[in-house]
């Protein structure tokens, strides 16, 4: 069985699963900073502070006017809490955009690498045969 879990653990799938879900931790904690420490302040900023999260309708039960959604929670009146579903879908559509644009600028410098690449790379000069095929031509042409 030991034998069996170390070739389980050598194989590249393995591996590659593992490096890939350390990687993409590292890239939540970048995505969550630049939506956290840049972009919600400036929206912050261009929305006036507004935040939805306390906001909600009671359905049935008695919650006193100007209770934050927590205390009105706490209370076991039953809560149509939209303010957080609209905060959750806006943070959604944040982290997502940010997401792209680092896809998209990754993918450019990849094309741009790859490009450079491409560029530097010397023509394929003439095979042998080719070679050897002026060779003998020129041999021809010289003895004629």
């Amino acid at each position: 069985m030991l034998q069996e879990f170390r070739e389980f653990i050598a194989r590249g799938n393995v591996v590659d699963m593992a490096v890939g879900i350390i990687i993409g931790a590292a890239f939540t904690a970048i995505v969550t900073s630049m939506v956290n420490d840049l972009i919600n302040p400036v929206i912050g900023l261009l929305t006036g502070g507004i935040d939805f999260t306390n906001k909600y309708v009671v359905l049935s039960g008695e919650v006193a006017a100007g209770t934050g959604l927590e205390a009105a929670r706490e209370s076991g009146a039953a809560i149509f809490a939209y303010g957080s579903f609209l905060m959750a879908v806006l943070n959604f559509l944040i982290v997502a955009w940010v997401v792209f644009m680092l896809v998209k600028a990754v993918n450019r410098a990849r094309a741009l690498a790859e490009k450079e690449e491409k560029v530097e790379e010397a023509p394929a000069g003439p095979s042998q045969e080719e070679l050897l095929a002026q060779i003998r031509d020129l041999l021809a042409a010289r003895s004629a």
